[in-house]
């Protein structure tokens, strides 16, 4: 199939927006109970109940990351090269936007400056800004952007199921071929997993099939992970059923979120991932107390709406 385009395929037609977590508590911040599902919040609960509250419901603050803020920065050079002629992008015209997308990003989030704290010298800056370029260099051995012309860039996605659940999300590029298949792709700047997690991976993917589907009455040909860290392409094609499947899990999901919420029950569910968290001191799983419950539950075993409903069930 011809997902190369020449330069008089689709028009490209550009988006921008990103997800967080929440803003904390100190901002003035009333908690709600949750109202939709992403794929980082859905994953954030499979990991750990007690890890979607902090974040989804208490909004409590996290360190800036220095490799989630790279990638950030790589995403904003890769979505923003489309802009430019096909002939205009090259690597290394790529790699000369790094630093720009860098100070673009400083701007509008000035705590990202705490990452180079003590950083007298711009040596460590210097060297996340080449590890950045390199990432962005590494994606021109996997994709070739003079024939590519994306219908979508960092496409907001949102849509209601037939039981009230609300999914949402961004896309990092939505490609049309002639023939009107559609390939949803994803660039991560980490490594690929190894096969045995590779579903995990998928289910990401999925999720934005999904929603796709259900807005366009159309299953995306294909799902490609383009993993910059490693410089592997996975791919993936789904059909109707594999969609069925995600949706189903995806009910019991937010089901077992609504339940928590409820009820006030979050539970931890301790992994390797642990030691990652900024939420430790909050965690019993560490000796720490999380904070006051912020909406009212009812009893698990207690009949009746509680005051603070989940307002997309």
């Amino acid at each position: 199939m011809g997902w190369s385009t020449e330069q008089d395929g689709a028009a490209a037609q550009g988006g921008d927006g990103a997800e967080a977590a929440g803003a904390g508590p100190g901002e003035g911040v009333r908690a709600r109970p949750p109202v939709a599902l992403s794929p980082s919040r859905a994953s954030d609960f499979m990991q750990c109940p007690l890890l979607y509250r902090f974040r989804v419901i208490d909004r409590l603050p996290e360190k800036p990351s220095a490799a989630a803020t790279r990638g950030t920065v790589v995403h904003a050079v890769l979505e923003r090269l489309f802009d430019a002629p096909a002939a205009e992008r090259t690597a290394a015209g790529a790699r000369a936007m790094v630093p720009g997308e860098w100070e673009k990003l400083l701007a509008k989030r000035p705590e990202l400056a705490e990452l180079f704290a003590g950083d007298a010298d711009g040596e460590r800056l210097a060297t996340w800004l080449a590890e950045a370029e390199a990432l962005v260099e590494r994606w021109f051995s996997l994709e070739d952007p003079t024939r590519l012309e994306p219908a979508d860039r960092e496409l907001y996605v949102e849509t209601v199921l037939e039981s009230g659940l609300q999914l949402r999300g961004f896309i990092d590029r939505v490609d049309v071929a002639p023939t009107g298949e559609v390939r949803i792709v994803d660039y991560k700047t980490g490594k690929a997993p190894r096969p045995q997690f590779a579903e995990g991976a998928l289910f990401q993917m999925k999720f934005y099939a999904l929603v796709v589907w259900r807005l366009r009455g159309v299953v995306p040909r294909r799902l490609q992970l383009v993993y910059l860290g490693s410089g592997d392409v996975l791919t993936y094609d789904p059909g109707e059923a594999d969609l069925r499947a995600v949706e189903r899990k995806l009910l019991a999901l937010w089901e077992a979120i609504r339940l928590a919420t409820e009820t006030g029950d979050w539970r931890p569910r301790p992994t390797k991932l642990c030691g990652w968290c900024d939420h430790q001191a909050h965690c019993p799983e560490f000796g720490g107390t999380p904070p006051v419950y912020p909406l009212e539950p009812r009893p698990a075993d207690a009949g009746g709406a509680p005051q603070g409903r989940m307002e997309a069930i």
